[in-house]
């Protein structure tokens, strides 16, 4: 449905660096480009063209071109900042542990359910939300196994292996191993471990903070170690037990001859580690401890060389090999003729296949219609014939939950894979599916009936964090963002129908900001970096070296021998400026208000106390214009309960975000930290007279 067009040979001449360098110095490309430009499109665009290149102006995204998938990328950001439309991610925030948790009626925090969202959401995070998703996650590492830490289950106490982490996690208590179905029998949370260990090391890569790469590369190494001990020498396959998989008790093992599971190979388990150990290597060179390097290089290699025996003929991901060479996921067999999905959108998305291999998942996928009956994908198609439970009851029935259900934190990664591959238009279904949850809020998950319905139907209004997975995915993929040592590499994947795009928003590259601008649809033949031309790219992708990337560097790309167009990003005021809806604020949050400014005045308005004051002030702005929204006849009301629920649930976020700051704050009375003890003053001051 997306059109491509080809501006002609004289303008890819024109728009190529060397062409342009040939008559003009870099200091005045700027200029002559913003000179030629009004003759150059008025020459080549026609006047149907000029009719269906409309312009999208939102709150996040501008662009012309395709303006449904434009909306769909300004919705899918504007989730994760407050808005007075749509549930947002600040809504999980708990002042429990000044982090985010799962939802309303999950009162921790999950490896499985967090991972599509955290790793697709990570490059445009900025604080307070870097604070509250590290804080979630130390309760993984803070409670992890060392070898006699001990975890009571079922009158055992069952000591948890060094380097373990966890299935979920609260101050004080955790679960090492899967805590649904028949936990006596599971192994430990193997794949959890990986993903865990994924998930931090992406982190700590996109902020390339040395304080914190010391803190945790330790206990990242540890769970290395802990997964590295399954390998088996022979094959290099990697052994996992029941339910020592990512995503529930969904993998029962191998079924020994008295019925009872042993252990089996587990491409997941695979998969997730290749794709830990790339970014764990990566923090090693950051590090500059180059023996780890190799040693995890090694085990990267050899873990890669064992993927042929877990792929079929078609290309394609088993689920899991036993050790007598059975095989389970080969879609169309007699037994254990199912497609297993996680594990293949997962090689895609991690890029732990290469692209011939990426392609051809994505073919066998598109050709089972059963996988993505709701435009969504569920976790296997058919249903499952070798979980340790029968599918007779409704949880464990085909389409509810780990056999064919829907989970959004596996979806961010499908779309992942879409955009790497250039599937533009599955990746539009699936927002478009998930978003007529969102108008409801209804961002439930798991969701029932192969992705059409709600885990929690009797529940006024429904969050889970998984549910924000494709949101951040739509905005990850456009860019893809592969960040090493030495640099941050940009593989854009902007569908053909936008011919201009803007983000309105900052990039993550350690302490420096990116803004990214696109022009035209093709291969890359063109970039400015705050208006100079950028040498080091293909058609494919843009790299930046970190020492050579500016501090705040406004990226324009050029597209198909487009020329590149000025850009200059929209960015909110140091200051906090309210909207005329809120005519009154109350004591709480003027107090915080006046912290915030007074830390601005410290010049210490990019710290994380500052962006939370902000936060908490923003939050009761948006509470305030969704009422006046309202009121005004502007936002359809929701039916029932929900509509209260819903309106609720903006004041009762406003009033943690002002407890949790409030309670963080407090915390730096005695402390003997430099920063804390100024940033404690500051807030004495603030008080009301």
């Amino acid at each position: 449905m997306f059109s491509h067009r080809d501006p002609g040979a004289a303008h890819r001449r024109l728009a190529s660096e060397d062409a342009l360098c040939g008559f003009v110095s870099r200091s005045l490309l700027p200029a002559v480009v913003a000179a030629i430009l009004p003759w150059v499109t008025a020459a080549l665009v026609t006047p149907a063209m000029a009719r269906a290149a409309e312009d999208f102006e939102g709150r996040f995204y501008s662009g012309r071109g395709d303006l449904e998938y434009l909306r769909l990328l300004d919705v899918s950001r504007r989730m994760f900042s407050p808005d007075p439309e749509f549930q947002n991610v600040a809504m999980l925030y708990t002042p429990a542990w000044n982090g985010f948790v799962e939802g309303p009626t999950w009162g921790a925090w999950w490896i499985q359910n967090s991972y599509g969202p955290t790793y697709c959401a990570l490059p445009m995070l900025e604080e307070p939300l870097i604070t509250f998703l590290q804080n979630a996650q130390d309760l993984w590492f803070d409670q992890m196994g060392d070898g006699k830490r001990t975890w009571e289950h079922g009158g055992k106490q069952l000591v948890v292996p060094d380097g373990q982490l966890c299935d979920a996690a609260a101050p004080g208590w955790f679960i090492p191993k899967q805590g649904d179905g028949q936990v006596a029998t599971h192994d430990w949370g193997i794949e959890f471990t990986a993903a865990g260990l994924l998930m931090q090391a992406e982190l700590l890569l996109v902020g390339r903070d040395g304080h914190a790469i010391d803190r945790y590369l330790s206990r990242l190494r540890r769970s290395a170690d802990f997964i590295e001990s399954r390998r088996d020498p022979q094959n290099n396959l990697f052994l996992a037990g029941p339910a020592g998989n990512l995503l529930a008790p969904s993998y029962a093992g191998f079924q020994k001859a008295d019925g009872t599971y042993g252990k089996a190979y587990l491409a997941g388990l695979s998969i997730t580690y290749i794709a830990a150990l790339d970014r764990l290597i990566e923090l090693e060179k950051l590090a500059g401890d180059p023996d780890h390097v190799d040693r995890y290089t090694r085990r990267r290699d050899l873990a890669r060389q064992g993927l042929p025996q877990l792929t079929t003929d078609e290309g394609y991901f088993v689920k899991y090999l036993d050790p007598d060479g059975t095989r389970h996921g080969v879609y169309g067999a007699e037994k254990h003729g199912y497609f297993e999905a996680v594990a293949n959108h997962d090689a895609v998305c991690f890029r732990v296949a290469d692209d011939r291999q990426a392609e051809r998942i994505y073919q066998k996928i598109a050709s089972i219609p059963g996988l993505r009956p709701h435009d969504v994908v569920i976790t296997n198609c058919p249903g499952l014939d070798d979980m340790y439970t029968p599918p007779t009851s409704w949880l464990w029935q085909y389409g509810t939950w780990v056999n064919g259900g829907h989970w959004s934190t596996c979806e961010a990664r499908m779309v992942m894979g879409y955009y790497r591959l250039g599937k533009y238009d599955d990746a539009r279904r699936s927002i478009e599916h998930l978003i007529k949850f969102a108008r409801l809020f209804r961002m439930d998950n798991p969701l029932v009936e192969f992705g059409n319905r709600v885990y929690q139907p009797g529940e006024p209004i429904n969050l889970c964090y998984d549910s924000f997975g494709p949101p951040a995915a739509m905005i990850r993929g456009l860019f893809e963002y592969l960040y090493g040592a030495e640099g941050l590499v940009l593989c854009p994947h902007v569908p053909p129908g936008i011919t201009h795009l803007q983000q309105h928003f900052p990039i993550r590259f350690g302490r420096k900001r990116l803004y990214l601008a696109t022009t035209g649809s093709g291969p890359v033949t063109a970039v400015l970096v705050n208006g100079q031309p950028w040498k080091t790219f293909d058609e494919r992708s843009i790299t930046l070296p970190y020492d050579l990337t500016p501090q705040e560097a406004v990226i324009q790309i050029a597209l198909g021998g487009a020329m590149p167009v000025p850009f200059e990003p929209r960015k909110p005021a140091t200051a906090l400026q309210l909207p005329p809806e809120v005519e009154q604020i109350d004591a709480r949050v003027e107090r915080i208000r006046r912290f915030h400014q007074a830390l601005v005045s410290a010049a210490m308005a990019d710290r994380y106390e500052a962006a939370h004051a902000r936060l908490a002030v923003e939050y009761l702005a948006a509470t305030r214009r969704r009422l006046r929204m309202l009121s005004d006849g502007k936002l359809a009301r929701l039916s029932g309960p929900s509509q209260h629920a819903a309106d609720e649930s903006y004041s009762i976020t406003t009033v943690k975000l002002c407890e949790g700051l409030e309670q963080t704050v407090a915390s730096y009375r005695d402390s003997e930290d430099a920063h804390q003890k100024r940033v404690y003053a500051i807030w004495l001051e603030s008080r009301p007279e």
